[in-house]
This record gives structure tokens, sequence and C-alpha cells, in this order.
């Protein structure tokens, strides 16, 4: 097939652009390749990407209205895997207008390059964010997600309303994600994993908050990326059995669904952190700290829907993912355990 894949030289975009080419679907990979994190790391990925004879890539924003729609016009497209957004939980406290403008914004031009050049089916990242103040858990799509505590989490939200609208209006098939935090190897710096990786070798202090108390479904980009790609291939349909008096918010009478991907079994941060020392075969130095504003204290993900539909099984234990991103990172960087 056809596939554009925003987001393609990002974290979770990169590894499934690479499934894809490595299967012999044509990839479009699409990225404005912006500063939020050091870009070096996203050209790195792309020239991985450049050497797959399938792959293509345009640099765009897609904020950018007019060139999305001569893109989808241009291309077009089969399906669409839209993995492109402002990404940061903390940076959409003290920078909302650009969350607007790509996460909102840009995910109107998306759909609307969809629905005009009849693209089989929209695949879209989603947050485990958008459970908010639940806390029943583990979370469950079939549970409301009505109270984001972010602006990033409620950009996220919206994307999901705005693709059920889509879907109803014009029976654009759409397929909805929440990733569980993603971890693992060519993974995002202002990620803790990558973070805490970099600062234990420099033998300084990591923030450690919520006094490290707080759990969360480590789950690893493989994983995640094996994921995308089923459900790219499992085209969203209506469901006959959705009924308004007792609503199901992950089907609906319109071809759309919401799934969850994590790793159902979350872990206390405070292992997290010894798995990585152990990887590292140095100690940390803690700076525990209070819970942070907008954050959460626990994420749990319950994927029985997306193992029903997709035969997922997450497959890679946390010490194996840390393990494995430790190797890539003294790999990439050049050093050593001791820092050097």
């Amino acid at each position: 097939m056809k596939i554009l894949v925003t987001g393609a030289a990002g974290f979770i975009g990169f590894h499934t652009a690479l499934i894809l080419l490595n299967r012999g679907d044509e990839v479009v990979g699409l990225d404005n390749l912006n500063s939020y994190y050091d870009p070096a790391l996203k050209l790195a990925r792309l020239e991985i990407l450049a050497h797959q004879p399938k792959f293509r890539f345009l640099k765009m924003d897609i904020s950018d209205r007019s060139a999305i729609e001569s893109t989808f016009e241009r291309e077009r497209f089969q399906r669409v895997v839209h993995l492109a957004a402002q990404a940061g939980v903390r940076h959409s406290i003290e920078h909302p207008h650009i969350y607007i403008e790509s996460n909102i914004g840009g995910f109107l031009h998306i759909l609307e390059g969809c629905r005009r050049t009849d693209v089989e089916h929209l695949v879209y990242a989603s947050t485990s964010s958008v459970y908010g103040a639940n806390k029943n858990m583990p979370f469950s799509v079939h549970q409301s997600a009505d109270h984001p505590l972010t602006l990033y989490a409620a950009t996220k939200k919206a994307n999901e309303l705005m693709a059920h609208s889509y879907s109803n209006l014009y029976g654009l098939p759409t397929t909805g994600l929440r990733f569980f935090t993603v971890y693992g190897p060519w993974g995002r710096p202002d990620m803790a994993l990558f973070l805490f990786t970099k600062l234990i070798l420099e033998d300084k202090e990591i923030d450690v908050f919520n006094f490290g108390r707080h759990k969360r479904d480590f789950t690893y980009v493989d994983d995640i990326a094996r994921g995308v790609v089923s459900a790219v291939d499992r085209i969203a349909k209506p469901n006959p059995a959705w009924d308004s008096a007792s609503p199901d918010p992950s089907t609906s009478l319109a071809p759309y669904r919401l799934y969850n991907i994590g790793n159902e079994h979350p872990v206390e941060l405070l292992e997290y952190i010894s798995i990585l020392e152990k990887c590292l075969q140095k100690k940390a130095k803690k700076n525990l700290l209070p819970m942070q504003l907008g954050d959460v204290s626990d994420n749990w993900a319950d994927v029985t829907a997306f193992a029903r539909d997709m035969g997922y099984q997450p497959a890679t234990p946390v010490a194996e993912g840390v393990a494995r991103f430790v190797e890539w990172y003294l790999v990439y960087f050049k050093v050593n355990r001791d820092g050097q």
C-alpha cells in the first residue's frame, strides 16, 4: 500500500515506518523537524529510513493547510498514520498556543485531506493522558475520559471527537490509539529514561517526582509500532450493537474505534530507576520531589479490546526493554558506563 506517516522522523513514527517498509509498503514520511528537541536525532532516524527504496521524505508542517491539501491531492494515499503532534505534557503548560496550532489545526488538515481524497483508513495517535482525573484502573476505552488535566491531553481528546465527527459525516474510517508511556531505542530526549540515563552517566542528580511512588505502564516502542501497523490493516467499521442509551465511548454507529496500547504491567518509578541502575552499573543520585502540576499518580492500560481485535500481545518485559535502550544510547552517543 501507499501510506502516509506523519511525524516519520519522530520516535514512534520512525519505528512504525520501518515496519511498514520492511514488509513492502510504500511510505511517504512527513515531518517539520522542529527544535522541540535536538533535530540531529530526527535527522539520524531519517538517514536510516532513506536507505529504504520505497521511502520518500517531505519536510512539511501539518499546520500548513495549503501544503497538506496539495500533498494529499498529488499523492493519493491509501492509508494514513498520523503521529505528528506537538508532544510534551509539561511543555503544554508553558506554551499552550503551539498545541492548538499543531494538535488541533494540524489534525483538521489531515482529516480534510483524508476525506477529500477517499483515504481508506486513518490511524492516529492519542494518549493515556486523556484519562486525566480518572482513578479507576486499569484504564479502559469503555470508560469516560472527559476530565483531562493538561492542555496536551485536552487536544488529544479533541482529536478523538473530531475523528468521530468525520467518521459520522463522511464515512471516513478512523482508529485512535491511546499510547501508554512509550520508551526504547531512538527515544525522545525529553522523556524520563533518556534524561535519567544521561544524568546518571554524567554523575548528576535526577529529579524524581512524587518521590518515585507513581506507577507507569511502560511500553516498549517495538510493541507500540507493531500495534500501530496492526491497526492500519484492520479498517474501522461501525458497531451495529452501539446503544445511545448506554453509549460505549470506544465504538460508534460510524466507522470509528478507540483502543489502548500498553504493557498491562505497571511499574513503580523507583523500580524503573533501579532497573536502569543495574543496566548502567551505576547508582543514581535522586532528588526526590512532590508531584508535578498536571501529572497523574498512576496509569495502567486495559488492552483487552486491542488484543481481541488485533491479536496484540506486548512482548517486551521492562528489564529487557531498558537494557536495549541503554545499549543503543551507549553506542549512539559513543560513551561508556563511566560517562566518558
